[in-house]
């Protein structure tokens, strides 16, 4: 059988990139965008092509945003004394749809995991540190994954956040284990905020 043509072998590598897409579901992709009209194509690269300056992270939180004004930094809509920390910007979305959470977010960028390479150094601490001293938190919300690596990021953080009076409390149990905060359905996580504990 002979190749697909270049541009058709390229377009199928670049959906492959994707999660969770392997051979066969990217060259279905593949061959349906071939029988799309020029101009829904077309604006379909423009979205891709464009999405990463027209969306950008919150110099604060770390959330995304699309504003000049941070929607989960907005203190006028938000509690500023309740501070929850995730690892992705999916996850603050994850917890709105709860309606149970009012607070502010801080994304730390991943969870620890040294045989990744995603050490204490990737979770920059210093301006999660330096936004709950400046806004007066009297309680932080660990959020993160309940995975090996989501423990053992809960666990450090909560060693460096003990040092302070502010209280630092965990989801409750119930969430399945090993599963991303995105994939727990929003009744779950709706009692895991509810009955946080500190830890």
């Amino acid at each position: 059988m002979s190749k697909y043509p270049l541009a058709l072998q390229q377009l199928i590598a670049s959906l492959k990139m994707l999660p969770g897409v392997g051979s066969k579901t990217a060259e279905r992709f593949a061959f349906q965008l071939l029988t799309w009209q020029d101009e829904p194509l077309e604006s379909f690269a423009e979205v891709i092509a464009t999405l990463k300056t027209k969306i950008h992270t919150c110099p604060a939180c770390n959330c995304l945003m699309d504003k000049e004004v941070c929607e989960f930094c907005d203190i006028n809509k938000r509690d500023s004394s309740l501070l929850c920390i995730i690892s992705s910007p999916k996850d603050a979305y994850a917890i709105e749809e709860t309606h149970m959470y009012k607070g502010l977010y801080h994304v730390l960028g991943g969870l620890l995991s040294p045989l990744d390479g995603r050490t204490v150094e990737r979770l920059n601490l210093p301006p999660l540190l330096q936004r709950i001293s400046t806004l007066q938190i009297r309680e932080v919300i660990v959020a993160l994954d309940s995975t090996l690596e989501g423990d053992a990021t809960a666990l450090y953080l909560k060693e460096q956040l003990g040092k302070s009076a502010i209280p630092v409390s965990r989801l409750a149990l119930g969430l399945p284990m090993g599963s991303p905060l995105e994939y727990v359905d929003g009744g779950t996580l709706s009692r895991a905020l509810t009955g946080r504990h500190i830890f």
